[in-house]
């Protein structure tokens, strides 16, 4: 709401051109109906569909980033800087220009001057929705990936979890985009340790972390979660030493010049500038 009052302000005040910079977009994991439950004509879908009385009502959830958007726009913004949206499809929600940056090369700088023996790990997606942006971190490193399939029962709920990929005596590299309760990136380097990795890492873009998240990150088997200061971070470093911070105000600053100055942000998606 703020954000929004703070649009409309300054195109009130006359402004020719209005760019919000949100680092981290809300609402967009909600960017689509899911699946209705149920509906499959199975015995087992029935059972579920029996079990769980709200099936028939998942389908009619809200597509709450699309919202954002439209109220983005009739608030008055010209043009938004964000950063990895959880979809890039979210970017067609708007008729006015996004530009969605990657943490991808902060965080191959990261992995270059943090992890010495780096050529000896794999990049590995904790879900199969992440598979294209591990796929892309472990080309630029010449390195090989994994991804892990897991199948929730309920929404916050992990339940089964397969490994597709060898990562024994490597070290492993969670990459992901966001993490919330940590249920999933904890569960995976557990995972990850039974299939014989030598070190676990966990590198994430948006750390949310809500709830429980920190208590489990101590208690897990991770050498260092890295995030990115999209969030501000610092309570969280406190409370936990695993953490530890990119920075990418840099990034930002960077888009907002080249913007500016009516010149290609396109540098930005894989070099970091500085």
């Amino acid at each position: 709401m703020e954000l929004l009052i703070m649009i409309n302000a300054c195109k009130i005040a006359s402004a020719s051109r209005v760019t919000a910079v949100i680092p981290c977009f809300p609402y967009a994991r909600q960017d689509k109906k899911d699946k209705l439950a149920g509906s499959e004509d199975n015995a087992e879908s029935k059972k579920l569909a029996k079990k769980n009385y709200d099936w028939k009502f998942r389908s009619r959830a809200p597509i709450s980033a699309k919202l954002v958007a439209n109220m983005l726009s009739v608030a008055g913004a010209d043009h938004i800087i964000t950063m990895d949206l959880h979809a890039s499809q979210i970017q067609g929600f708007f008729d006015i220009p996004v530009d969605n940056l990657y943490a991808e090369p902060a965080v191959l700088k990261w992995i270059k001057e943090n992890i010495p023996e780096w050529k000896n790990s794999i990049i590995v997606s904790p879900d199969a929705g992440g598979a294209k942006r591990v796929t892309s971190i472990a080309d630029r490193l010449n390195v090989e990936f994994a991804l892990i399939h897991k199948e929730r029962k309920k929404a916050n709920e992990v339940a089964s979890m397969v490994l597709v990929g060898d990562v024994k005596d490597k070290i492993a590299i969670l990459v992901d985009d966001m993490a919330d309760t940590c249920g999933t990136i904890v569960h995976a380097a557990d995972r990850l340790v039974e299939a014989g990795a030598t070190k676990v890492y966990a590198i994430l873009t948006h750390g949310i972390f809500s709830g429980p998240a920190i208590s489990r990150i101590n208690n897990a088997c991770f050498e260092a979660v890295v995030v990115t200061n999209t969030i501000p971070q610092d309570g969280h470093m406190r409370d936990c030493p695993k953490i530890q911070c990119i920075d990418v105000s840099m990034m930002f600053a960077e888009a907002v010049r080249r913007t500016h100055n009516g010149e290609s942000v396109s540098y930005l998606f894989s070099n970091v500038p500085y």
